[in-house]
Parts: structure tokens; sequence; C-alpha cells
């Protein structure tokens, strides 16, 4: 076979119309055979002999889209100093673009035999049991294709798993469930723009592996956390092949997302990737330069530093390991035309050294990136290392989930007390946590349910987790979930507890989707989906996960898409700047005001008292001090949120007429049939026990 010599960059496999340039990174190699594997499983080993800068490269013409290849690793194997090349291994391309097959587990894939455990002497072949990187085409018709670019404060994320949310939907095509295609159909679309969510974000669709312990129970890594293939789009969630046809299926499903209006964020995990710890399997990076890829141990080098709680971390250290991070980034912007990242794990990201630097190299990169810093970035922003809860930690361009949100916003509605303080603030979009830095509330993400732990339903009918499915004895998964179950614990008949759960439910979708900040919503939540009290759903690829679509709670549904319009309609719940707390633009009455059940301000006293469970706040659209887009002043209505966690109802006095002369109600959790009652000034309103009542001024 003809071989050219080729060019190191870019690396991976790259088709040109005529032949496919190869080239692959590694400094332990001392020789690199690039094996190419016809529709028969035959292969054709090819040495790559050119080297430059690190990197084994080579241009075959002929080779095109569909051709599987791998790569064999000649060089040292000597694990006390990091080094495991074993040329009896095939790796996949770490800048494989597509990837066909799964790893079939077979003891081949280990570097040692199972009896031997770390006895590094297992030189059988992997190839017929390894997963084959694909050469694909470059082409793609994205038509008049634009990013939505959705202003931070005006987006709405919308968390789903593509598998999940499509796979039990009747309207679509059976043939198409649980694929990009799926996700694409018009039943999926449109409910998502009838929602009125503004961005997706997708759980990993990086190629990623089933873990051979879940495998070996029945079950498999339904999240995907476990990544493989950093430019690859996930396989199995494509209805058209594995040669390619999933990259082209990805770009559609983008595509159509973006003619409705729609961004699509991807959860990234470049934190750690599927080859485990020292015992773990021999797929890629391991086999190509295991210690140019991975933080090991310094004093001893067999093993690794693991702060992500998987057996293994990516090296942030090696400019190798960034450069693979930032060319996937980049590739996903440019190439698949998404619109922003989650960072699974993200204070990992930032361990150069011990301990946690939000002055890292990789943030150092992301900054001055010109097409990545131009994109939304959310952080996870913690892990399972020493210091890793880093929240209101990162630096200005990044948004991060809000953990403090969550839990706050939770023992506030089971009545938990000495949490009104916070409360507060997380309300308001978390000043304490991002101002001084100079941050906007749209730095918080502010979520109450995700992928990971209980969903909504399960939340308020809990109080302990239930994951016996997952075959580790219940052991697995959070046990304090700051949860309550409104009197009875999981299934029940009893109307009262039935009626409460449902009133808690609209409570935190309310207070989610009126606070400062960008609200996130687990997909399925709006509609009652049930885990059956399972927290840590990451291997039930089954109907514990997937949205039973039959079951859809219909009338939530309409309440989750009144609160978006308003949150939409009425600029004074999406600021772009944080309250004030005092008059602006001449207003009599502040910006924000906090109000006592008897109506009046409260003081600092009040803020200290930890018994403190129903309040008002006042939020004045007239004092809205950041203009429009085009330099045009902002003037909303204003607005009264009445809040009472309280068990029993509570009358709360309207505050004076400097506030408003006249009130109409426009929400009510606990008691659809009063919206549109009236009240005056000075006047008590009928507050339900665990409720909330919005008012809009009217006079």
């Amino acid at each position: 076979m003809i071989v050219w010599p080729g060019q190191p960059y870019p690396l991976g496999a790259t088709y040109d119309g005529l032949g496919t340039n190869f080239s692959v990174f590694s400094e332990a190699a001392e020789r690199v055979e690039l094996c190419l594997f016809d529709d028969d499983g035959q292969e054709t080993r090819i040495e790559l002999s050119e080297t430059t800068a690190l990197c084994w490269h080579g241009y075959i013409p002929t080779v095109g889209p569909g051709q599987r290849y791998g790569f064999r690793v000649h060089g040292p194997n000597d694990p006390a100093w990091g080094h495991r090349c074993n040329p009896n291994k095939l790796l996949i391309d770490p800048y494989a673009k597509a990837i066909e097959g799964q790893v079939d587990w077979s003891e081949a894939v280990f570097p040692y035999k199972f009896k031997d455990h770390e006895d590094w002497g297992n030189n059988a072949d992997s190839a017929p049991h390894m997963p084959k990187s694909v050469v694909v085409s470059p082409w793609f018709d994205w038509d008049n294709d634009r990013h939505p670019q959705t202003p931070y404060h005006e987006t709405v994320v919308y968390e789903l798993h593509v598998k999940g949310f499509t796979q039990r939907h009747p309207e679509i095509p059976e043939e198409l469930r649980g694929t990009y295609a799926g996700l694409s159909h018009p039943a999926a679309v449109d409910y998502l723009a009838n929602l009125g969510v503004t961005a997706i974000e997708l759980l990993p669709v990086h190629q990623f592996v089933h873990d051979a312990h879940l495998v070996d129970k029945g079950l498999r890594n339904y999240w995907g956390y476990n990544s493989i293939g950093f430019l690859a789009p996930h396989n199995e969630y494509s209805a058209g092949g594995q040669r390619g046809q999933q990259v082209q299926e990805f770009r559609q499903m983008v595509k159509t997302m973006h003619t409705a209006g729609i961004e699509v964020i991807l959860d990234v995990v470049y934190n750690h990737t599927a080859e485990g710890n020292h015992l773990g399997p021999m797929l890629s990076f391991k086999g190509i330069d295991n210690a140019a890829y991975y933080r090991l141990v310094d004093k001893d080098r067999r093993y690794y530093y693991d702060t992500t709680g998987t057996g293994n971390s990516l090296d942030m250290r090696q400019s190798h390991v960034l450069q693979l991070i930032m060319d996937s980034l980049r590739y996903w912007v440019t190439e698949m035309h998404v619109d922003g990242f989650r960072f699974d794990l993200a204070a990992a990201l930032a361990r150069q050294f011990h301990e946690v630097d939000k002055l890292s190299a990789f943030f150092d990169l992301i900054q001055q990136d010109p097409i990545v810093s131009q994109v939304k970035l959310i952080a996870e922003p913690w892990d399972l290392g020493e210091g890793g809860y880093q929240v209101g930690n990162f630096p200005p361009l990044w948004s991060e989930w809000n953990g403090r949100y969550r839990d706050t916003v939770r023992d506030y509605w089971r009545g938990e007390h000495r949490t009104l303080a916070d409360f507060a603030y997380r309300f308001t979009g978390s000043s304490d946590l991002y101002e001084s830095d100079g941050r906007r509330p749209y730095a918080s993400v502010n979520f109450v349910t995700a992928h990971d732990g209980f969903t909504l339903s399960d939340l308020v009918s809990y109080n302990d987790k239930h994951n016996e499915a997952n075959g580790e004895g219940n052991r697995d998964g959070e046990s304090h979930n700051r949860s309550w179950n409104c009197g009875a614990e999981g299934p029940t008949d009893d109307p009262a507890v039935l009626d409460l759960r449902c009133r808690q439910r609209r409570n935190f979708l309310t207070t989610m989707l009126l606070s400062q900040g960008i609200p996130m919503i687990l997909a399925g939540d709006e509609m009652g989906r049930t885990q059956g009290g399972n927290n840590n759903a990451y291997c039930q690829d089954n109907e514990v996960s997937w949205i039973d679509w039959e079951a859809m709670d219909g009338p939530m549904v309409v309440f989750a898409n009144r609160l978006v319009q308003i949150r939409r309609n009425h600029p004074v719940f999406h600021r772009r700047r944080f309250f004030q707390g005092r008059p602006l633009h001449g207003a009599g009455v502040s910006d924000i005001a906090w109000l006592r059940p008897d109506g009046t301000e409260m003081s600092d006293e009040d803020w200290q008292t930890g018994t403190v469970t129903s309040m008002g706040v006042f939020m004045n659209g007239e004092a809205i001090h950041a203009p429009g887009p085009r330099g045009e002043p902002v003037v909303d209505e204003s607005f009264l949120v009445l809040f009472n966690a309280h068990y029993e109802s509570m009358k709360l006095t309207l505050p004076d007429s400097r506030f408003g002369e006249r009130w109409i109600r426009m929400v009510d959790t606990a008691d659809s049939l009063s919206e549109g009652d009236s009240a005056k000034a000075g006047e008590g309103v009928e507050v339900e026990s665990r409720s909330i009542v919005l008012m809009r001024r009217v006079g």
C-alpha cells in the first residue's frame, strides 16, 4: 500500500477528498503501526515511519470515509516508570471523529492476565475485541445554520439524555427512538419549543464505554461519564449506522435545534477516561503514552493520582493533554456547531499540582481562545479530591452549577430553620458568591434537581434513596438528600399527601424560574417523572430512567410553561446585574425589598431570626439599572412574591402604597382558582401552607 509522508497536524484521521492523513502523538513510542480493517475484519498493518514533533504520521491515497482503523504502539513497557506500551493491543485514536463498536471485555483488552493481576505479560491480540476508529467525511450541508446566541440572562436550560428523552415517545418512530435522529423529530423539538426552554444540555455524547462490572451484572453505563473518544459522537445514539453516520446525524440534530431557536450544550468529561486505574483495560491513551496523558503518583508511577473517583485523572500539566482538550472543544464548536459546554468535575481540570488553581493553564487557554471563549461555559465546580468544592471560585468567564442554591432551596421548602438569609442570596443570584470578582447573576446556574440524584417527584416522595436495582446493596448514591416525602414513603393513595407533593413540586419550579440566574430544569420534572426513589440511576438504561410520556402530568407541564413565559416576558426576573437594594432612576422605593409578614421591611434582626419561614419580596420593574441590547432603558412591571414554607396558612399583609396601590394574584401554587383575585395596599392576602403567591402591581 502506498504511504506518503503526510503531515503531523491535524492529529487524527483527516480526509481531504483524495486520501487520508493519519497522525498520532506519542513521546514514548519507538515504532507506531497504523492498522486498517476491511469489512471482514482482516487487518493490514502499515508502519508510520515519519515523526515530527513527537507525532507519528503518514498519508494514504484512496483511503476515505468509512475506513476502520486503530494504532499499535511499540515502546517501553515499564509500569514502575509509568510506561505501558504493548503492540499486541489495538488502540483507539484519541482524535477519532467516529468509533464503531463497543469493548467486549475479553481478557485480551487488559495488559495483564486476570490470574496474575499486575503481571504485565498478557500478549493476546485485543483487536477482535476492540472498537475501531473510523475515517469520516468532513462535509455537511449546514445551509444557513446560525447559533441562536441566547443571552446568558435569558437562558433556560433543560438537561436531558438523548436516549432517555426519546426512547418511549409514542410519536417518534420506533427505529428513531433513543437516537440523535429521534431528538430531531418534530415531536421532540416541538415539545421543547412549546415548553419555552432556550437550551438543551445533553448528558455525555462523547464516545463512552460501558464498564465491565456493569456489563457483568446485566447493566450499562447509562449516563455516559466514561469517555474514550473526545471528538466522536457516541455511536449507540445513531439510527443510521456507526461508520460515520453518527457524525452527520448529530450535525442534523444540532441544525434542527437551531432552526427552532434552541441551543445545544454538551456535558463533557475531560477529567478522566474509561481506562480506569492500573488494573483497568488498555484501550487508547494508556498504550499510546501513559505517562504523558495521565496524572501518576509521584513516588510510584505504577499507580494513578485520582481526584475523580474513577481510577484515573488526565494530567492537566501536560501540554498534549491540554492540546487534546482544546482541539476537542474547538472541533465541537466549529465542525459540530454546538453552543456551549458543561464541564463535569471541573475542579479536576484546574489541578496543576495538588490544589485547585483558578489561574491554571486550562483556564488560561480557555480565556485566550477566540472560539471556545465565545460559547457558553458552565462548570460543575467540584471534584472528589481534597479542597475540591469550589462553588463561586471559577474565573469571570464561567457560569457554575450552584450546589448551594440546590441545598438551600431544598432546605427552605422542607421547613429547615436558619435558611432565610441564605435563601435570599440564592433567590437574588448569589451575589455573595459571584459579585466580588465582577461576575453577574447568570454566573449561577440554579437547579433543584439534576441527573445525579432524585427527580423532582422523588424529591417530594422519598426520605431515603432506594437504589437496590443498582446491585450495590443500596450503598451507592447520596444518603443526605435534603428531601421530604410529605408524610408517606413512595407511592401512596392518600389524597392529602398527593396534593402536598404536587404543591411542593410547583413551589420548587416557581422558586427556580423566578430566581435571578440561569434556571436548569431536569428533563421530565415538569411531567412528574419518577425513578422509584433511585437517586443514582447511572446504570439504569431502562424504564427506570427513560421518560414515560404516557404518564405525563399534563397540568404540571402547563404550569411549568406558564412560569417559563412569565420569566421570559418580564426582565425583572432575569436581570443582567445584581440588585442594589436602593432606589434607582428616581424611584421612591428600592429595586428590591424584603418584607415581614406584616408588610413592613425586614430589619437586621429579622435576618438573624432562625425560625422565619414566611416573607414577601418586592421586585421593582421600574428600577432595572442595566440597559437593553441597544442601550435603551429596561422598564418592567413590578411584582410581589409571597413565600410561606410554614405548615399552616398565613395572612401576609401587602406593603403600603409606596410599593403599589393595587395588586392582582397572578400565580398561586396552592389554589389556582384564586388567580385573578386582587387586593389593595395594606390588605391581608391568605397564603396557604407551603405555597407561593405571585402578585403583579396594577395600580
